[in-house]
């Protein structure tokens, strides 16, 4: 199979088998359309306040701060969006673009399972059918939100194809699209793949920091000193750092998978172990061999369990405006346990990877010094795995 190759040397860019760059070419030209007319975003703007429930909460969290001899703490309460988290953004709009494309049929891939349930809410709210791909062992590790799929009236297709995790999926998603681009939109749920869905992804997902930068100054008078978010594919981190990109005052830091140790195949670090590939139609880190080929990952967290990352956080690692850490599983754990315990948050094991980064340097922090989390999910659809393993 022939790839074309539209950019090079650049992160993001198109590197996409023939059959796909029709599809590509037509998405991108509804795209540049749809997205400055303005009964497309009263609409979106309309789903947004009355569906899913934006804006969301700015919520400080003084026990939390407490217990870890920390600073000021808030967390962007993406967690109480309706679907449990800041998935649905991007779910309604790439739905809603599809609507007006004329395609009735929409595809996606999963790995925490989030992705699949708020596109299966937004096909459901929008009429369309709906066909979710997940790896075999996503599907195990997070059946609650593989129940919620099909319930919403969406076909669930398990992919036992390699890792059997996200990054398979996307492969199974990519082939479906390239035999049914007709009438078939592939709404992709991170912020990677080939141009214009990092863009497309970082527009709706971007909401998250216009609210933001709203809702800080009634709260603190002044910038935040920090803002924190875990990195998977990278939708939640853009869409949570955009707005505050060009105050070079605010250090942007994203916290990917440590999973179990620094061992190349036994964690999700791309910064860590990276280096720059093609992967799933884009130039953007990686996680591969000497020859090239993608290394197996490991992550507690499903949605972090991915050996690329989006290529706008590969711009903002060269270019040193952002700063990319890790948190093991067993930082993410305790996380976990102790914002459930002491504020009655229940966070997603994703977001709880930002939190146990925190953890690891609240004391080295000034106590007036303002700290803000994406908590860009809730963790009931962790339970299950967590009484596993506990």
């Amino acid at each position: 199979m022939t790839t074309t190759q539209i950019q090079t040397y650049t992160f993001g860019g198109q590197f996409l088998p023939e059959i796909l760059m029709s599809p590509i070419h037509d998405l991108l030209q509804g795209w540049n359309y749809y997205r400055s007319q303005s009964a497309f975003n009263s609409q979106l703007t309309d789903l947004f306040k009355h569906y899913s429930g934006r804006p969301t909460p700015l919520t400080e969290i003084k026990n939390f701060a407490a217990a870890i001899d920390g600073p000021r703490i808030f967390l962007k309460r993406e967690d109480l969006l309706h679907t449990g988290a800041h998935k649905i953004n991007n779910a309604l709009g790439q739905c809603l673009l599809a609507s007006y494309l004329g395609k009735n049929r929409i595809i996606a891939e999963t790995g925490a399972g989030q992705h699949g349930v708020a596109t299966a809410t937004a096909c459901a709210r929008l009429g369309l059918q709906c066909v979710i791909y997940m790896g075999v062992k996503d599907m195990t590790r997070q059946k609650p939100n593989v129940d919620k799929i099909k319930l919403l009236g969406a076909t669930v297709i398990p992919v036992a194809e390699g890792s059997a995790t996200l990054k398979d999926a996307i492969n199974e998603a990519l082939r479906d699209w390239a035999a049914n681009y007709e009438t078939t939109h592939y709404c992709l749920g991170s912020a990677l793949g080939p141009h214009p869905y990092p863009e497309i992804v970082r527009f709706f997902q971007s909401v998250i920091s216009l609210e933001l930068k709203d809702q800080i100054k009634l709260y603190t008078k002044r910038s935040p000193d920090k803002l924190i978010a875990c990195i998977g594919g990278g939708s939640n981190a853009i869409g949570f750092f955009h707005h505050f990109i060009e105050d070079e005052k605010i250090q942007l830091i994203g916290v990917e998978a440590g999973g179990e140790n620094n061992e190349l195949g036994k964690h999700a670090a791309r910064f860590l172990d990276g280096r720059p590939g093609v992967l799933h139609g884009c130039y953007t880190y990686l996680l591969q061999d000497e020859e090239g080929q993608i290394m197996p990952t490991h992550s507690i967290s499903a949605g972090l369990d991915y050996p690329a990352v989006g290529p706008d956080h590969s711009k903002l690692y060269e270019s040193g405006r952002a700063y990319y850490v890790s948190a093991t599983d067993h930082e993410a754990l305790r996380a976990f346990y102790l914002l459930s315990k002491v504020e009655g948050i229940i966070p997603a094991l994703e977001s709880s990877h930002a939190l146990g980064y925190l953890m690891q340097i609240a004391p080295t922090l000034h106590k007036e010094s303002i700290v803000i989390v994406n908590l860009s999910g809730r963790g009931e659809k962790d339970l299950e795995q967590i009484k596993e393993i506990s």
